[in-house]
């Protein structure tokens, strides 16, 4: 797998994450009763978060944003003390982020040992 296949792979469960974030912001407002600005600012900072590490994730130079879209999972877990169905959310892309970053590493392994080297 190459550079470009895992930041397509990660950049993805990111983008796919916010995406769901944002959809759980009215649902918050609406079943959680909780102020619209709170729902929104949290919801709404997580998913934003996730777009832009969607984009930085596994472009050369950038090895940090790995290391902050788990850092964000961590977040967007914690998040469920202010939206509960977060817990559940932040679990099911933190699993999908680990499987993601387990199988980009599984499949660069073979690649790297069949080089030859010079």
């Amino acid at each position: 797998m190459s550079g470009k296949e895992f930041r397509q792979l990660c950049g993805t469960v990111l983008i796919m994450e916010a995406i769901v974030i944002g959809l759980a912001i009215p649902v918050a407002i609406h079943l959680e009763h909780l102020r619209h600005g709170l729902a929104g600012g949290v919801g709404g900072g997580l998913a934003i978060c996730a777009l832009v590490l969607g984009g930085l994730v596994g472009r050369p130079g950038r090895g940090w944003a790995l290391w902050a879209g788990t850092a964000l999972q961590a977040l967007i877990i914690a998040g469920g003390v202010v939206i509960p169905a977060m817990y559940i959310l932040g679990a099911i892309f933190a699993a999908l982020w680990i499987t993601g970053i387990w199988l980009a590493r599984r499949l660069q392994a073979p690649a790297a040992s069949t080089t030859p080297s010079a």
